[in-house]
């Protein structure tokens, strides 16, 4: 009997083992030689950190090069410096309470704000806040930014952007409460699009299905929003004419078409701009880049969810927070 133990804890161990060595396909797809500017071909793609459990809203910090990233179940932000070493940065992220609060209470986009702090959409607190301390120094103790919208609690704010002026643009859909569309606490009966002006006062800019991502082109002319929704699954682009104010809203790309196939996980999530006016924007099978006119030029292939990404020093790396990973890509 002691033998039969031994080897199903043998086995057992061997097949930990093997999950934990996953094996990725990860790929770069150069659809139009225009994206041959920032990025080859054979671009390296590699793990810098695994064994989370939902990763999003990657901040590069150059004055100190290192990344913080949320993993939104576990309500923590954590860090990985250069050297590649993980380590807890800030907990509680998103939820201060006690009582469980769903599966999705931490902290999702991270931001720094024009003067230097921490800025987090907080799902569970169902706010915009600001970490008080210094990025230093990190403790769990936070301002409100923006905590509702004509009295109403906002649903859960996902991610954000500031444009040059220092005005934020958020989205805020459902993923953050408990039960989501159908939570007896969702005060708000859509899910929007809003601008914190740097006046204190909010604007309600659009109202999506499931309104996600969110970028500012690089002369603050025109605003991007991700719609992570499976049934509708795109990017829209309006024109900016006033912090806050927009129009000519238009399809700026739609894959709804590729939603549940093989090798598509994911649905349209968090983007940045790179300077060049190029949007890297994450999606179906990975990372999708578009230029100024939305049309695809490449594609980062991760084979998981891919949730946000961020550029490194110099915009030389990307990082990517892919389901329970970390990844960066090197660009040109």
């Amino acid at each position: 009997m002691k033998k039969i133990s031994v080897l199903i804890l043998i086995l057992g161990l061997h097949n930990v083992l093997v999950s934990q060595e996953k094996e990725h396909s990860f790929s770069v797809e150069i659809m139009d030689d225009e994206a041959l500017q920032v990025i080859d071909g054979n671009a390296e793609i590699k793990v810098i950190g695994s064994g989370f459990t939902w990763t999003e809203g990657p901040l590069w910090i150059a004055d100190g090069d290192y990344l913080l990233f949320s993993d939104i179940p576990n309500n923590t932000v954590f860090k990985i410096d250069a050297s590649g070493k993980t380590s807890e940065y800030l907990k509680p992220s998103g939820y201060l309470g006690t009582s469980d609060y769903g599966a999705e209470p931490g902290s999702n986009g991270l931001l720094l704000s024009p003067n230097g702090e921490l800025v987090l959409m907080q799902h569970g607190e169902r706010r915009v806040a600001k970490m008080k301390s210094t990025l230093n120094s990190p403790k769990a103790e936070y301002e409100a930014l923006a905590d509702s919208f004509e009295e109403k609690r906002f649903n859960s704010p996902n991610d954000g952007v500031f444009d040059a002026e220092g005005n934020l643009y958020f989205t805020d859909p459902p993923y953050g409460l408990p039960k989501q569309m159908d939570d007896e606490q969702k005060e708000l009966d859509y899910q929007g699009v809003y601008c914190l002006q740097t006046t204190g006062e909010i604007i309600l800019v659009d109202k999506l299905s499931r309104p996600n991502g969110v970028a500012v082109n690089n002369d603050g002319s025109k605003l991007y929003v991700s719609v992570s929704n499976p049934e509708h699954a795109v990017w829209y682009q309006y024109d900016i004419f006033a912090p806050g104010k927009v129009d000519n809203k238009k399809m700026f790309y739609d894959v709804t078409e590729l939603v549940g196939k093989e090798g598509q996980q994911g649905l349209p999530d968090g983007m940045k701009m790179h300077s060049k006016g190029y949007l890297f924007a994450t999606g179906p099978g990975g990372v999708w880049l578009f230029n100024e006119s939305g049309k695809a030029i490449a594609r980062i292939h991760t084979g998981e969810k891919t949730a946000n990404c961020v550029f490194g020093k110099d915009e030389k790396i990307l990082y990517l927070t892919a389901d329970d990973y970390v990844l960066t890509v090197s660009l040109k």
